[in-house]
Order: C-alpha cells, then structure tokens, then sequence
C-alpha cells in the first residue's frame, strides 16, 4: 500500500485527494489546518459532470502523527507557506519518505536545497488541475487537467518507476525534466498573471468598478503583447543559464498562436478558465483590486521574483519584466 499525505486543503488538495484515493493500493491523509472541517468521505465533481469518490485515511493538523508513515508527502500550499510547512514536516521525515509539491515555480528546490538537503524530492512544472473547492472538505469541482505533466525529481533512485507511480497517481502522463530549473523558472502563473494584472490596474485611479469582470474571458490584446515581450526576456535568462527548452514552450508556443491576436483568442476561449473572475473585492459603490489575492502575494514577491533577481544577477536585460514587477511589489507592499 502506497501511503501519500497531501499538505493543503485548497483545491489542488482537494482534487489531488479525490485522484489518488480512487487507486485501491493508496491510502491517502490530509495535513491541513482545519481537520475538524474534513469528511473522511468526499466528493470531486469532474468537467463532465461525473462524481469522483474520494476517501481518506487520516486527517490532522499534527504532522507527527502522519508524516513517519508516508511514502510521499505532496505540498498543495501557497508560496508563503512552502518554507514553513517543511520546516515542521523535516523532523518526522522516514529515511525513504520522498517529499514534492504540485508546481515548483515559487522557490520548492531553493527551500529543499537549504532546508531538505540530501531528501528526496519531485516538483511538478505546471498544477495538474485547474479546481474550485465547493464546499470546503466536503466537495470540490474539477475545471479541467493536463495531457502531459513535466517533473524534476532529485535525491531518487529510479527516476523513470517513479515518474510512472506519479503518472498513476495524477492520471497523466508525466515526462522528466533534466534539470530543477527547468520546472523552477516558469513563463506560466509569473509572467501570466503578473502581465494581465498590469494591464488592467496600472492606471486604476483608485475609483471602484461597477462590475468584477472576468480575468481569462476578458483577456486583451494589450496584456498579450506585454507577456510576450516579458516571454522573451524570461528566454534570454535561460539562455544565459544553460537551461534546457525542450520542455518549456514559450507562450505563443502553449497557446498554439503565431502573435498577441491569436494568443488573447486562445486564453479567452479555453472553456476551464472562462468563468474565473478577477481577483477583486466588493466595497461601496462596485469592486477594487485585491491586492492581497495570491495573484499578489504569490506571483509577484515569489514566482516573478525569482526570475527578477536571476536575471539582475546573470546580467540579463529585462525592462518589461522589471516594470511589473516593480508595480506589482508596489502593490503588495501598500497593503500592509
């Protein structure tokens, strides 16, 4: 019996729960802050309307009681949680026991390098699902999954069995990456969102919107345009690494488009983000900007970040990358 303790109840948890347990040779438990809120019993709804059971083994707030006996321990957290959460996970880790988080993009290799030496450790390039929690540990709803996952493994022997044990677990294929940078630095979630957030607040006069809007079916040309120019920067400074590209597509690559139309045409249309509202909050007299969503807190002060930095360090130009980012801390900051 495998045994996998996912550390997250969001909907990444939620979903990775419901995947797993429906494997007869996997037991599954959950470390999350509210274990109280938790049916042992669950349900994910997927795109098409079908019910996954899912079921869990064990679920607490104390990683003692869990962390000795699993075989993998997934993250499904937030940026600002990675660090702590295997900092308190560490002390109870087995000798086998292989640790790994469901997107790498907000520093996991950097913290198990300083906090983890030596574990073994995966980190998958892209979140294998889009997903909502209904009701918080009860149900979630599945919005849409990935035909291929990237993973870079570290510190594990049989690279190529694993990568198979993951592709049963997630229910897709998975193809390794050579090397952890390839699924660390990501033109996903940092440059995305960071890019569409620019474009629709740099000028926000601090007026409320009448309506929220919808953040991937709104897509503009505009926001396009600037994530492309970012794109290649973010290219220049693999370049300047040595990274490999064979498993990272530019952005008009992953969107099969050939420029800003084509690209704005694809996200706008992609059925599994089209109901996705902006990140905003309701005051008097319509909505303002949440900078305090983890488009925020996660995608600037994290996933954009690091690739801010490495370029500055290695010398690599990247004014578009620069002006975001720079707004964006802005942003991050002022709400404090």
């Amino acid at each position: 019996m495998l045994i996998v303790t996912i550390c997250g109840g969001g909907g990444l948890g939620h979903t990775c729960a419901g995947m797993f347990s429906r494997l007869e040779d996997v037991s599954v438990n959950m470390l999350c802050s509210h274990p109280e809120r938790w049916n042992r019993e669950f349900e994910v709804t997927r795109p098409d309307g079908n019910v996954l059971r899912g079921r869990l083994a064990e679920v607490s707030s104390d990683p003692a009681g869990l962390i000795p006996r699993s075989d993998i321990v997934l993250l499904c957290l937030p940026a600002f949680l990675v660090g702590e959460t295997l900092d308190r996970i560490k002390p109870y880790l087995g000798q086998n026991t292989i640790v790994g988080t469901v997107v790498s993009n907000s520093g996991f290799f950097f913290h198990c390098h300083k906090h983890l030496e030596g574990v073994p450790v995966f980190g998958l390039q892209r979140v294998p699902y889009v997903s909502r929690v209904t009701e918080y540990g009860k149900s979630a709803r599945l919005l849409g999954d990935r035909e291929e996952l990237i993973v870079a493994v570290e510190n594990i022997s049989g690279r190529q069995a694993f990568a198979d044990v993951l592709g049963r677990l997630f229910g897709e294929k998975v193809v390794l990456a050579g090397s952890f940078y390839e699924v660390t630095l990501s033109n996903s979630n940092p440059i995305l969102h960071t890019g569409r957030l620019y474009t629709m607040w740099k000028d926000w006069d601090g007026k409320p919107f009448p309506e929220r809007g919808l953040f991937y079916r709104e897509w503009t040309v505009e926001a396009s345009e600037l994530e492309i120019r970012m794109d290649s920067e973010f290219f220049s400074l693999l370049s300047a690494l040595g990274v490999s590209t064979e498993h990272i597509d530019t952005l008009l690559e992953h969107y099969e488009a050939s420029d800003a139309e084509g690209m704005t045409a694809k996200i706008s249309s992609i059925p599994s983000f089209r109901d996705i509202e902006s990140p905003m909050v309701r005051v008097e007299g319509g909505w303002i900007p949440d900078f305090g969503s983890r488009y925020f807190t996660e995608d600037f002060p994290y996933g954009l970040k690091m690739i801010h930095d490495l370029a500055h360090e290695n010398g690599v130009s990247c004014p578009e990358i620069d002006k975001v980012y720079a707004w964006g801390m802005e942003k991050c900051q002022g709400r404090r």
